[in-house]
């Protein structure tokens, strides 16, 4: 008989009780009021009684029967049922069967209005939670199948408690909302499937491209690396700076780079051209003499003299 997964949770069973967990989701605050593991021994009843919260009922062994409002339903091991707020219902084990049963009791209020975010939410997280929290209140009084396994994200946060590793309250967090998407998800019978945004990818990796020169500017920067950095090729590379920049070669955009942290040490220290040269991605001080000239119609010195703080 292979072991029950959960019984660490019997070790403790207050252990994620006792942290004051509160999540901040899109337009929500969840705050987590019980989350727990229990057992009900053979023929064990509850009567009908009701809470003010969202109460997660899993099964992850044994069997037994719930009454939701009026209706009868059997319990077994991989089912769970949700009790929202006001709902009246009747537990029990079978009457030769011991039923255990993992809890998450939350309590979700409104921050904002329909459509109001703070300034700089994730307005796509807020969309999600605006959906998740929807379908949990309307959810039909009836078990459903834990399709998406929300029950090990229970023994994940149990863990994670235990442990007490960094990360640990963020840890928790993420479980709990785990276990309430998966939970709206697992009466989705549509199969719908959600569109996320997808990046302009040229302009998302010119941007990575740009990052990863200005940081290696002053050492061997090719063409080359830089596309194998992208995991791409350097023609696909080159095509996306020219059609970003006009005609600019990637030589042309490195040697920009160099010019302008040139540019800065030269108005704001007293190194002399040679080391700045050298420092910034230049062979010599000749070579930037040349290339400044060229390009600012100047000496680096006559620059300086123009500019220097």
């Amino acid at each position: 008989m292979s072991k029950f997964p959960y019984s660490a949770m019997f070790e403790k069973q207050d252990a994620l009780e006792r942290l004051d967990v509160r999540v901040r989701w899109g337009r929500f605050d969840i705050r987590v009021l019980r989350f727990h593991l229990t057992t009900f021994a053979p023929g064990r009843v509850v009567d009908f009684h009701k809470h003010d919260e969202f109460e997660f009922h899993f099964i992850p062994r044994g069997k037994g029967k719930v009454i939701l409002e009026t209706k009868e339903f059997a319990l077994r091991e991989g089912m769970f049922y949700l009790t929202g707020p006001g709902v009246m219902h009747h537990q029990a084990a079978d009457p030769d069967e011991s039923m255990d049963e993992l809890c998450l009791h939350v309590d979700i209020a409104e921050r904002y209005a329909p459509g109001e975010l703070p300034e700089g939410a994730d307005r796509l997280e807020a969309a999600e939670a605006d959906d998740c929290i929807e379908k949990l209140r309307t959810l039909p009084l009836a078990p459903a199948l834990d399709l998406h396994e929300a029950m090990p994200h229970f023994l994940a946060a149990y863990e994670a408690c235990s442990e007490g590793a960094p990360g640990l309250y963020t840890t928790i967090k993420q479980h709990v909302v785990q276990i309430l998407l998966k939970a709206a998800r697992a009466y989705d019978a549509s199969g719908s499937r959600q569109e996320l945004p997808s990046r302009d990818m040229k302009a998302y990796r010119y941007r990575l491209a740009m990052q990863y020169i200005r940081a290696n500017y002053a050492g061997t920067v090719t063409l080359d690396n830089v596309a194998e950095k992208l995991n791409i090729s350097a023609r696909q590379l080159q095509r996306i700076f020219k059609e970003i920049r006009g005609d600019a070669s990637f030589s042309g955009i490195l040697e920009e780079v160099r010019l302008e942290a040139v540019c800065k040490k030269l108005t704001e220290t007293e190194l002399s051209v040679e080391r700045i040269a050298v420092s910034e991605g230049f062979s010599n001080g000749n070579y930037l003499h040349a290339v400044f000239r060229r390009r600012f119609g100047m000496t680096p010195s006559a620059y300086r003299k123009a500019h220097h703080i």
